[in-house]
């Protein structure tokens, strides 16, 4: 499992959009790093929608958004244009890269266990370092929370 000050996974994943996502390939600038469960469910269409509220402040912050879940391109592309999304969507099938980032466990649910996608968080810094870790997400006023610890993250913001 991933830790605050570890050198980010890299990974390529298929998106949304057509092509694939490559973490080492990327420009520089901070990245927002979201796992989440699936595609148009009420958690993770509300919390998609408030990354989306937000993206004109996580570009002003040079940070891009990035959504990871097991659904596939087809599933993310409608996803998006149903609601308008504005984050980027990628595909990790096999859950690889969500296990490599810590989001992947046993979840214990409606009396079942069984291994699944933990909402998490993470930010990379823009060396490709861990800068800071969510586990266990709340998705009301994420997006928010996240924002506040980028701009304390770049000095922009006190506390």
């Amino acid at each position: 499992m991933v830790e605050v000050g570890d050198e980010a996974p890299d990974f390529c994943l298929p998106m949304a959009t057509g092509g694939d996502f490559c973490l080492k390939e990327r420009k520089k600038g901070w990245l927002v790093l979201y796992f989440y469960p699936k595609d148009n469910t009420s958690g993770c269409t509300r919390e998609a929608l408030d990354f989306t509220d937000h993206h004109p402040q996580f570009q002003q912050l040079d940070a891009e958004v990035v959504g990871i879940s097991r659904d596939s391109p087809a599933s993310h592309e409608k996803f998006a244009a149903k609601h308008g999304l504005k984050v980027l969507l990628l595909s990790d099938p096999d859950h690889r890269v969500t296990e490599a980032y810590g989001a992947w466990a046993l979840k214990r649910m409606y009396g079942k266990e069984g291994y699944g996608v933990i909402r998490s968080t993470l930010l990379i810094d823009p060396e490709g370092r861990i800068a800071h870790i969510w586990r266990k997400v709340k998705v009301d006023g994420h997006a928010s929370i996240v924002k506040k610890k980028l701009e304390q993250l770049q000095g922009i913001a006190e506390g």
